[in-house]
């Protein structure tokens, strides 16, 4: 019997890890779990209550008249089905999440202890300043180191997300072509093949046209392409630094001189700036916008819906743009400038394309990035740029025996893999995702970036212990060579050990079931 060093049976085939049925559908300690309209009591709840009497409501008419359609439960069915769904979720607190570009890595629990302080979890954005002045001290020193880190001048702290810190970048490039009297000429926005799928959607948006600049064959910006789609009508150009291909830009100087030398401006993605925090500055790199996802780079919490937070800096030439609200400070009193009048009468950011959203930002994103930064000190926030690194390389160089690298030489933050190596196997992409499941491991990012055909992304992030990468590269290279020793029935089946089995993925994404019915009575 072919075991892992925790003793769980992995092959299909093996005795102990046959499907045997059970009466109840439970499998020792995977509990069965139905709906809750399926467990639930809809003529009652988990709590009786008296109706209340000799008092008048007071709805304003406005009173329930029928049943709300929602089941009741007791507080311990509650509390069981919700534990219950809670187990059958992957997690970062379980194992190594390798999704590339996503960056889903530990949580430090100081962070979230922190951001749950009374003053700050309890806040309300409509409180009077003068009752918040640690909170706007706080947002203004996070702002202050983004600007060291960045070395740009700038920083809009508003934007909630990546996607709406690129908004606020164009936004900001649009408004600076139209004080140049250049926006009716300046209509064309570059983005590389491997451009995150928002950067040409944002451009869009603005009411620019995208065009792609190719590759080279080292999966970076092809510059003689890019030089020759350079004139006069170029607006910005749209480039991740690092890249989707977990490269490094050599030339994002020279891109960053040939686009300015244009007439145009650069926005930098920024969602991979945990590769380089605390090693590159990418106001030195000729950059002008860029957002920076505080909740992949300074450890908050990402995926599963968690709030984002993508503040953009701005370089000089685009800083009188920059968002209200932001914060200043007079005389040992912190103020929010919340409008283009007022900051136009504060003579900072005086040409403000005004509010991007209601409020001010994420507080709780800014509290857990503040309390990364700060007990990681400088030198910390570069060792952890580092480490992701090294353990992105550590991993492309234990697993390149058997997978197929998508790019010759040592990558950044992530390894990327093409589907060379199941060429003649029978087994897709997909069906070597679905047996990482049975080994107890959240598939990396797959087929994607779309210019690397059967992509296969790794992001191991700095928090995992060479252990933990060891394992984890150990149960791929296996598959791998599963998948060469013509096993392709057990990758069909896969995932086996699964909650669920295997959906029919383009049926259920071409007739998804979204509303629950009661079955049909018998």
């Amino acid at each position: 019997m072919t075991m892992n060093n925790q003793g769980r049976p992995t092959r299909a085939g093996d005795v102990m890890t046959t499907q045997t049925e059970t009466f109840t559908g439970n499998k020792a300690l995977q509990i069965e779990e139905a709906l809750i309209f399926e467990t639930g009591d809809f003529d009652g709840t988990g709590v009786d209550l008296p109706e209340p009497e000799g008092k008048a409501d007071r709805l304003g008419g406005l009173k329930r008249e029928s049943r709300i359609g929602l089941p009741g439960l007791s507080e311990p069915e509650t509390m069981r089905h919700y534990v219950r769904l809670s187990q059958k979720n992957y997690a970062i607190d379980m194992g190594p999440f390798p999704l590339g570009s996503c960056t889903m890595k530990h949580n430090p629990r100081l962070n979230e202890k922190l951001a749950r302080l009374p003053g700050f979890a309890d806040l309300h954005p409509l409180a009077p300043q003068s009752a918040v002045q640690g909170a706007l001290e706080l947002i203004d020193e996070l702002a202050f180191w983004l600007k060291e880190l960045t070395g740009m001048p700038a920083v809009a702290m508003s934007p909630k997300a990546g996607a709406h810190g690129e908004l606020c970048g164009m936004m900001a490039i649009k408004a600076a072509l139209e004080a140049r009297g250049e926006i009716a000429t300046r209509i064309r926005v570059l983005a590389p093949e491997s451009a995150h799928g928002t950067n040409p959607a944002t451009a869009v948006q603005c009411g620019f046209k995208v065009e792609n600049i190719p590759a080279d064959k080292t999966g970076r910006v092809d510059l003689a392409a890019l030089k020759e789609k350079l004139g006069d009508d170029v607006a910005a150009i749209m480039v991740t630094n690092p890249n989707t291909c977990g490269l490094f830009e050599r030339d994002i100087r020279a891109i960053a001189d040939a686009v300015h030398e244009a007439g145009g401006y650069f926005y930098c993605d920024g969602a991979n700036f945990n590769a380089i925090a605390a090693k590159v500055r990418p106001g030195d790199l000729g950059v002008d916008a860029m957002h920076i996802n505080l909740h992949k780079t300074f450890s908050t919490p990402h995926g599963g819906g968690g709030p984002g937070s993508g503040p953009t800096v701005l370089s000089e030439a685009l800083a009188p743009f920059a968002p209200a609200p932001f914060v200043v400070r007079d005389n040992g009193t912190y103020h929010l400038i919340e409008s283009r009048r007022a900051a136009k009468a504060e003579g900072e950011a005086a040409a403000s394309i005004g509010r991007l959203t209601a409020f001010h930002g994420q507080m709780g994103m800014f509290v857990r990035a503040l309390a990364y930064m700060l007990s990681h000190g400088k030198d910390g926030v570069r060792q952890a740029a580092e480490d992701a690194v090294l353990n992105a390389n550590y991993v492309l160089a234990r697993l390149k025996a058997e997978m197929t690298p998508a790019f010759d030489g040592y990558c950044m933050h992530e390894a990327l893999f093409d589907d060379r190596f199941l060429k003649d196997t029978g087994v897709e992409t997909v069906d070597f995702a679905k047996a990482m499941i049975d080994e107890g491991y959240h598939p990396m990012t797959m087929y994607f970036p779309l210019v690397v055909h059967g992509a296969m992304l790794i992001e191991p992030t700095e928090s995992e212990s060479k252990g933990e990468l060891d394992q984890f590269c150990d149960a791929l290279l296996s598959l791998a060579k599963r998948a060469r020793a013509g096993e392709a029935d057990h990758f069909r089946a896969a995932p086996v050990h699964a909650p669920r089995r295997r959906l029919d993925e383009t049926a259920a994404a071409r007739k998804p079931v979204l509303r629950w019915t009661p079955p049909a009575a018998q």
